[in-house]
């Protein structure tokens, strides 16, 4: 795996916990929105810890953290995720798993192995659309796994069905959240979303953030009173549905 980041503190990222988050670097979407492109494009480059120093971080803090957060990039690209979660549960941690569903097995496993306490999954869109927001219709890119066709779709409908049908509430907690772009989501999105993901238990609406490390710039954000409108489309079939980090 490529350690490509640690952020050593955090109040935000795992939801009542005091936590560290740990970036992986690789992706297996092109999101064109994407905030971290530099994990996506190069990111042996970055990878500036060894998985050693990342443990021995969270050993010296066992007493002040709670919580490890990990994303990327894409977490559940790599085979080993599982061995490196387990050391990190042995230290006493929960862990936050931030994803993009590609990988309904690898979720499962992790589940089952009791690695993981918290998943945040995006939602890139709404099905009719989700491809192409997640930046996998481009015929000349041969980067991703599974571009083009009907299979990556079918893993995303099946680790939402996962989160939302076969895990624990008493021992788990999941969340979908979706990055709302002015150029890439309309009200449409969110009928099809909320019709999609109905009865989901927690679901969060997020602004785009223009920034130097957007994958392709030029996106903008629609207005938090725009936003509540999505979230009065959605409450009918997600009533917890919420903004969240919107000024």
């Amino acid at each position: 795996m490529l350690y490509c980041g640690l952020q050593k503190t955090t109040l935000l990222d795992y939801p009542e916990h005091v936590a560290a988050t740990v970036f992986l670097g690789g992706c297996n979407f092109r999101c064109p929105y994407c905030q971290n492109s530099d994990l996506l494009l190069d990111p042996a480059s970055y990878a500036a810890y060894t998985k050693q120093d990342i443990l021995s971080y969270l050993q010296k803090r066992k007493n002040i953290l709670t919580g490890v957060c990990i994303t990327g990039g894409e977490p559940t690209i790599y085979h080993d995720l599982p061995d490196f979660l387990a050391e990190v549960k042995q230290l006493g941690y929960l862990v936050k798993l931030d994803s993009n569903g590609s990988n309904p097995f690898m979720l499962q496993t992790l589940y089952e192995q009791k690695l993981i306490d918290y998943v945040a999954m995006d939602i890139k869109s709404g099905p009719s659309d989700y491809l192409k927001v997640a930046g996998l219709t481009d015929p000349t890119d041969h980067s991703t796994s599974y571009a083009f066709s009907d299979e990556m779709l079918a893993r995303i409908r099946e680790s939402v069905h996962f989160l939302m049908h076969k895990t624990d509430e008493r021992r788990f907690t999941y969340e979908f959240r979706t990055t709302v772009v002015r150029e890439l989501h309309s009200a449409n999105t969110f009928r099809e979303i909320g019709d999609w993901i109905k009865g989901a238990k927690r679901y969060f609406l997020q602004s785009y953030k223009e920034s130097e490390q957007v994958l392709c710039p030029g996106f903008s954000a629609y207005s938090r009173m725009e936003l509540e409108k999505f979230i009065e489309i959605l409450k009918p079939n997600i009533p917890s549905v919420a903004l969240r980090g919107v000024d």
